[in-house]
């Protein structure tokens, strides 16, 4: 089975589009969306649509509740909450049902997402260190070996054999028997991890092998239009950097 997963779009439709191309040219079997859709970006029922006809497999994550009135603004910081707002504004009534009853798990045998955090999934923690992954692991079903996140919009590969704990270093590894792994593919629509592309992950659970892709998208049109929207001027601005 080839796992696409993805996450973190933020209404950038054009890295959303550049990600399901790289997909659709990686004989994947399955997608799944690990959540934010909307938050941030310019078009958030354009990349509604494009990820209805991508996958069904979605997990809510906490700028698409925050669009609904699921998720508390005053957690968020001013560019945030001002794009929370815009969104919830601009959002289709189709966009705005649907959203509202995503659910936090997506879960296929050994295979598991959570947008956020594997221990509580709709609280929105980050993991941000190897630290708080080991916490992680531990809340992790005991017949789980592999869990995908998003919501830090940086890539990373934790791994764990119950005793030691480890970062692979690189974005891909062949999963080793005996040992566990939770790992972030990334932001398709605002990376923050210095690199500007939008990133994907492709997991193969015949060959074990999990790699973290990037593709260039147009960053350009993307930035244009943030400002033609009104939103925060520092969202378009940080697309340039990845960061």
């Amino acid at each position: 089975m080839r796992y696409g997963l993805f996450s973190d779009i933020h209404g950038n439709l054009e890295a959303l589009q550049a990600v399901t191309a790289a997909l659709n040219e990686e004989n994947v079997d399955i997608f799944w969306c690990l959540g934010d859709i909307v938050g941030y970006g310019a078009n958030p029922n354009e990349c509604l649509e494009q990820v209805w006809d991508t996958t069904s497999d979605v997990i809510a994550g906490n700028h698409d509740f925050a669009a609904v009135g699921k998720v508390d603004l005053t957690y968020f910081n001013r560019n945030a909450a001002e794009a929370a707002l815009w969104t919830m504004q601009n959002l289709s009534r189709a966009g705005s049902s649907y959203l509202s009853n995503l659910p936090f798990v997506l879960r296929n045998g050994e295979v598991m997402a959570v947008h956020a955090t594997p221990s509580e999934p709709g609280k929105w923690g980050y993991i941000l260190s190897l630290s708080i992954a080991e916490m992680e692991f531990g809340a992790l079903p005991a017949d789980v070996t592999v869990c995908f996140v998003g919501h830090t919009h940086d890539p990373v590969i934790f791994y764990s054999d119950d005793e030691d704990y480890g970062v692979v270093p690189g974005m891909q590894c062949n999963l080793i028997p005996g040992l566990r792994y939770i790992i972030n593919v990334g932001s398709v629509g605002q990376p923050r991890d210095g690199d500007p592309r939008a990133a994907y992950c492709v997991y193969d659970s015949d060959t074990s092998l999990v790699e973290i892709k990037r593709v260039v998208y147009d960053v350009d049109e993307a930035q244009k239009k943030i400002r033609k929207a009104g939103l925060p001027e520092f969202l378009a601005t940080r697309l340039a950097f990845g960061q």
